[in-house]
Formats: C-alpha cells, sequence, structure tokens
C-alpha cells in the first residue's frame, strides 16, 4: 500500500546542526547527516523528519524562517539536499521537513518590505492593528518567554501580531496570495522529492486572527486546499500535524463534517503521550486504557504519531492539575526541569532515571501502541539534557557518537561546537555514546534496533486497531491486542517492579502460529488458554495470536 506508507513507517526526527559536523565548523550540515544514514537505517527508522532547515537569524531555533526557497547556509546548499534526497531514497528512506507558515522572521524581506511602505504589496500578508488591541496578550504560547502577541512597529506606525515571538510576525491566512504562497512552497519541495511536511503549529496556521477577537474563526478549507494540492504534486506524499488541541477538535485535522479524509494524513498523538507519561509516573495503566477506550474513531486512512520524546517540552498541558503534579514529581520535581508550567524540558533517559529496563519497557510500549513511531535523535542511546541550556535548547544538544573528542559529532576546537557537548556526569559523551553502544548487545541502541525489526513483523500495530483486553489485570499491567486482515497481536506490559502473574482467558481470533514473538526475556511459553502467564517487573511480552497469508 504505498499511498499508505506512513502507516507502517518509523519515523526518525533530526536537528541537522546537531547531528554530525562534516567540515569541522561546531555545526552540524547536510553532508554529515548523510554520513551518517546507515545508523538510521540500521536503528530501522524508514522515515526522516528534518526540523527547520531554511535561512534563519535563530532567534527560536530555526522557526523564524528569512526564506522558505532555500537552504541555512551553515547546513548547506540545495545540493546537498538533493544529494541527501538521493542518498535516503537509495536506503529506502522518505524525508519529510518542517513547513513553518505561522509566521516568517521579522527580517524576511516581506515583512521589511510590508514595514518600509504602507502600499507594499506585503503590507497586508501579516496581521496589523492602527489602535492598540485591547488584549494585547491574546493567545500567549510561551508564558514567561512572551511578555506580548501585539507590537508596536514604529517604521510601520501600526501593531502587528505574533503568537509566538516578537521577532515571529503572523502570516495573514486569510488572504489568497499568502494562501498561494504556501501552496507554492509546499510544491517547491515536494517537487524536489520530500515525501511530505511536517505542519507546524497546525491550529495557528487556520485561525483568522483579529484584535480584540479572543476566540477567532479557523479557515479549516485551508487544510483541504494544501492536502489536494500536495496530492496533485505527489500522491503519496503526506501532511502531518502539530496540533495539541482539546479531544473534540481532534477528528477536524482530519476530515471535515461529512467525514471526507480531506485534510491532515496524520496528527501528533498528544494526549497519549500526556497519559503513557502518567502511566510511567504512577505505575498504572489506567491512564492510558481509558484514553484508548475514549478515543475518536479516525476517518478513513487516517493515522496518529506516537511517541515517547519530541524535539519540544514534554506537553502536559491535556492532564488534570493533580495528574500533571504527579508527573512532574516523579519526572522533573525542580523548577529547572520545568517549562512554561506545563512542561518537562528533560529527555527520556534522565526522566526514568537511567533504569534500562524502564526505558526498554517504555519504548516497547510505545511501539506497540496504535499509530506511527516517531523517535527523536539520541533516544536511541538514552541521551540526556543539559539543563544549563535555556529553554528547550536543553534536549538539542550534539548527538554523541563516540568518546572522542567531540564525542565523534565534530572536530572543532574543543569548546567551539554550537550547541555545546554534554561534557560531564552520567550522560555525558564519555558514558553514553553510539559507539559503545554498538558493541553491546545488551544496550538500549541494540534493544530498539531488535524491537523496531520486530514491529516489522506485527503490521497489526499500524495498519490495525488498538483494543484493550477486558480481563481482571493489576492495576500496573496494560494489556491490548491489534488486529488487522493480517493477523493478531496481543501486548502485555507491567508497569511495576513487582513480577505478576496473569489470566486473560482464551482470546478471540487464536489460530495456529500462536506463540510468543518478542519480550524483556525468555518466558515459558505460552498457553492458548494465556492462564499462568508470568510477567517480571517492568517486563513486557508481544504475543502473536494469528497470522493470515497475504
Amino acid at each position: 500500500m504505498i499511498g499508505h506508507w506512513y502507516k507502517q513507517a518509523v519515523v526518525y526526527c533530526v536537528d541537522v546542526d546537531s547531528f554530525q559536523d562534516s567540515d569541522d565548523d561546531g555545526v552540524g550540515d547536510l553532508r554529515g547527516l548523510i554520513s551518517r544514514l546507515d545508523h538510521i537505517t540500521r536503528l530501522g527508522a524508514t522515515c526522516l523528519w528534518l526540523n527547520p532547515i531554511h535561512p534563519s537569524p535563530m532567534r527560536d531555533g530555526g522557526y523564524d524562517v528569512t526564506d522558505f526557497y532555500n537552504v541555512h547556509p551553515r547546513l548547506g546548499t540545495l545540493g546537498d539536499f538533493a544529494d541527501l534526497l538521493r542518498a535516503c531514497a537509495d536506503r529506502g528512506i522518505r524525508v519529510i521537513i518542517d513547513l513553518v507558515v505561522n509566521h516568517t522572521s521579522d527580517r524576511h524581506p516581506w515583512f521589511r518590505s510590508a514595514v518600509a511602505d504602507p502600499g507594499s504589496p506585503y503590507r497586508d500578508w501579516y496581521v496589523w492593528s492602527a489602535d492598540e488591541p485591547t488584549d494585547r496578550r491574546q493567545g500567549i504560547v510561551f508564558p514567561g518567554e512572551q511578555d506580548e502577541t501585539w507590537t508596536w512597529q514604529e517604521e510601520a506606525g501600526a501593531w502587528y501580531y505574533h503568537r509566538f515571538y516578537d521577532c515571529e510576525p503572523d502570516l495573514d491566512i486569510a488572504n489568497p496570495k499568502v494562501r498561494e504562497e504556501i501552496k507554492r512552497i509546499v510544491g517547491f519541495w515536494a517537487q524536489l522529492g520530500v515525501a511530505g511536511f511536517r505542519v507546524d503549529a497546525a491550529p495557528f496556521v487556520i485561525e483568522l486572527t483579529r484584535p480584540d477577537v479572543p476566540d477567532p474563526e479557523e479557515d479549516w478549507a485551508f487544510l483541504t486546499e494544501l492536502r489536494e494540492h500536495l496530492s496533485w504534486i505527489r500522491g503519496d506524499a503526506v501532511l502531518l500535524a502539530e496540533a495539541n488541541v482539546p479531544p473534540d477538535r481532534l477528528v477536524d485535522f482530519f476530515a471535515d463534517a461529512g467525514g471526507s479524509d480531506d485534510r491532515m494524513h496524520l496528527l501528533f498523538d498528544f494526549p497519549l503521550n500526556g497519559r503513557l507519561l502518567l502511566a510511567l509516573a504512577t505505575g498504572e495503566s489506567a491512564p492510558v486504557t481509558e484514553l484508548i477506550r475514549n478515543s475518536p474513531q479516525l476517518p478513513g486512512p487516517a493515522q496518529w504519531a506516537t511517541f515517547l520524546r519530541l524535539h519540544d517540552e514534554a506537553d502536559l498541558s491535556r492532564l488534570e492539575p493533580a495528574q500533571r503534579k504527579a508527573v512532574f514529581a516523579a519526572f522533573a520535581p525542580d523548577e529547572s526541569m520545568q517549562l512554561y508550567g506545563r512542561g518537562i524540558r528533560r529527555r527520556m533517559a534522565p526522566m526514568l532515571g537511567g533504569d534500562q529496563q524502564r526505558l526498554r519497557l517504555a519504548y516497547a510500549l510505545m511501539l506497540s501502541l496504535r499509530g506511527t513511531p516517531v523517535i527523536r535523535y539520541g533516544e536511541e542511546i538514552g541521551m540526556g539534557e543539559d539543563l544549563r541550556l535555556p529553554g528547550r535548547e536543553s534536549i538539542r544538544t550534539p548527538m554523541q557518537w563516540s568518546q572522542h573528542p567531540g564525542a565523534g559529532f565534530s572536530g572543532a576546537p574543543r569548546r567551539g561546537h554550537s550547541p555545546e557537548l554534554i561534557r560531564t556526569g552520567p550522560y555525558s559523551y564519555h558514558s553514553v555514546n553510539v559507539t559503545e553502544q554498538r558493541r553491546n548487545p545488551d544496550s538500549l541502541l541494540s534493544f530498539l534496533e531488535r524491537a523496531i525489526r520486530m514491529l516489522r513483523e506485527c503490521p497489526e500495530v499500524g495498519r490495525g486497531s488498538c483494543r484493550v483486553i477486558d480481563a481482571d489485570l493489576p492495576a500496573s499491567v496494560l494489556a491490548h491486542r491489534a488486529d488487522s486482515p493480517t493477523g493478531a497481536v496481543l501486548f502485555v506490559h507491567n508497569l511495576s517492579d513487582q513480577q505478576v502473574t496473569l489470566d486473560l482467558g482464551l482470546l478471540d481470533g487464536t489460530g495456529p502460529d500462536f506463540g510468543e514473538v518478542f519480550g524483556d526475556r525468555r518466558y515459558q511459553e505460552p498457553e492458548p488458554e494465556l492462564s499462568g502467564l508470568e510477567l517480571g517487573g517492568y517486563g513486557f511480552r508481544w504475543i502473536r495470536l494469528s497470522r493470515t497469508a497475504a
């Protein structure tokens, strides 16, 4: 099903400037990324997601774009990007890139023209107010880092809106010329060969923001326009939306009111991620099982994108205050580990105290749940964070390849790296790196390579249903199954450190292929009645119930 390739993909997320430096200037680049593609291939990833690669003043990690049709010079050239696409294609890897079109940089030629001349053709590409808005904090996103969302522009003689930082003025999606330009950007990169886009801040892209309108209308039709345009250029290309919105709005990002699947192909599963972290923090499966039972039915070929950690803070805003407090207590007890009052700015390994068994459990559970798994670079080896860095930068440190100076990331002078390497502590590159874990069959890296290979043998996860098993189970145990025309697989995971014995009873769909396919250790082969099923502390078992011939 080439048109639905994303349903069985494994996505690997990379900050190019933090992955591999090829010219020893201290900054990762596209040629360096090309040199490390075999690592991504060996891990089992089939889709490479690149965080912003466009020219930028880098006042917001590259999300403040000054040219949507080029590559930042410090990362390379368009020719280097074309070489990356070819090298990825040779390895069966598709490439998607960030589409950051809610705003531009205030240094973008469009905005500079709009500011300099009221008669500029770009003046109405942005959101302005001649009078001071009554609520200058309208829709603020980064509490503690943002003071306002309306800023006075002296040269223009007007107020401009910026959902994010004041260096990122919002584009006005209501302007047909802006819409056409965004589609032109999408067409440009799709024609070069990218397989899709991660749509940054998707809910804000469709907002028709106006001064003194606290709840602006949303132009859902633009998502349909964008998908139709992309599909016309490249039929198998996908749109992956970042939209952390209330549950009753989730399906709207996939389909219109009539149920037509004509918007996003994938949506990050923020509700599940928050519940996963809560379950790991409390050792109880209920947060996840409740969410699965109450999740909306997705239309057609729509798909969730599942993850443990992404490139931003771990967002707990959809949890209840008491639940959020419990996660903070377990994983971010110090305020320096928290961000915006709603999130955690740490990587997964230190959040779990470096406990390798818990890490394996967490990733086994994430891989087995509904949707397409997304893995952030460095998570496969259990990298840590640097809390001395501001905000989200704490989890954007360079990839740790070896114990050699520069961590194998760069040969630049010792303190010439940007961003800075983790040099001390249990998560320094001396202790945590790819080379050492490659040599160790019991490492986290080796485990994830095996787990992803096994996921390939369980296509039911990406293409089938996800259903909780109704049985009398300990509170710490999550049992669910995935069913599709290819067969059925049972998954059991224990969120506590205590060994348990389960009696699930005979399940529907058991066939001659019944048997265990993966687990945290070797267990006694399960009986078809699934009684007396042992599960170690932080243990897991994947059991094939049946397989159907293609």
